[in-house]
């Protein structure tokens, strides 16, 4: 292993050995955040630029180490600083931190996945190399993979940094203000009876079915570029159009034909289940 992997696996491993044996961890839930919500806001109000500062450098902590605290720390976010500076704030301390913590897997990982696995992979570079930043911006977009695994799988691939960082912060930017607008809406709850505010419960329903939108938008938009080199032809010659000369595909056109549809009938290699048809054997056109 080289100096600078050694480096870079040694810093890592300290930092993260230190916040589980210091538990820092425990102030950075939601319960803490909501304990201590007067003072921080009352930090923020007297000093704006340094608590912007020190949320910024603990998110890129938090996600360049690849910790499991980003969620909470965005809806703290978003309830301390609101939505617009709160989504500025979370937008760019996210996609630095993830470019880290993808600089970090390349450096670790990328050599001796490559020494082991290069073989395999080149048909997956070939594939990144022309496709690779709407990959990457359907799993930010689509939150199926965690962000974390994203960061680290990204690293060991042929996908350049800046093009990593650029779609990242694209990418994440809706999920970023679901989760900052659903933290300025528990900001805003006093009592345990405003859990059933139309506000609150919207905001928390949008981050469960926000997957589920952006799924679909990602799929839409993948048909429509598989599409785009086909114009839509102005109108259809045909009513409809059977493939496979099958009993299946007979009976189809036949049926649609006896009422007068105009059907075309596709068959490659022959008239399959038709063995006793004259010249079956012979490709139709």
């Amino acid at each position: 292993m080289s100096r600078r992997r050694l480096l870079v696996a040694a810093l890592l491993l300290g930092l993260i050995a230190a916040f589980f044996a210091l538990d820092l961890g425990q102030y950075l839930r939601l319960e803490y955040f909501r304990s201590q919500q007067s003072a921080i806001e009352e930090f923020r109000r007297t000093s704006p630029l340094a608590a912007s500062l020190i949320f910024f450098g603990i998110y890129v902590v938090v996600t360049s180490l690849s910790l499991p605290f980003a969620a909470v720390m965005s809806l703290a976010i978003g309830a301390v600083f609101g939505l617009l500076w709160g989504t500025l704030i979370v937008s760019f301390a996210s996609s630095v931190g993830a470019t880290l913590a993808f600089l970090s897997s390349r450096v670790l990982f990328r050599e001796a996945v490559r020494n082991r696995f290069g073989g395999r992979l080149r048909a997956i570079d070939a594939g990144l190399e022309k496709e690779g930043a709407f990959y990457l911006f359907a799993l930010r977009l689509v939150p199926a993979v965690p962000y974390i695994v994203v960061n680290l799988v990204m690293g060991v691939t042929p996908v350049r940094t800046w093009t990593f960082y650029w779609v990242s912060q694209i990418g994440m930017l809706p999920a970023t203000i679901v989760y900052v607008n659903a933290g300025t809406q528990l900001a805003a709850l006093k009592s345990f009876s405003g859990i059933l505010s139309p506000t609150l419960i919207g905001s928390l329903v949008l981050i469960g079915i926000f997957p589920l939108i952006a799924r679909h938008a990602v799929e839409v938009f993948k048909a429509r570029r598989r599409l785009a080199k086909w114009p839509k032809p102005e109108k259809f010659e045909r009513n409809l159009v059977v493939i496979g000369a099958g009993s299946a595909g007979l009976v189809a056109a036949y049926i649609a034909a006896a009422v007068k549809a105009k059907v075309t009938l596709i068959e490659r290699t022959g008239w399959a289940g038709t063995a006793s048809t004259p010249d079956a054997s012979r490709p139709r056109p």
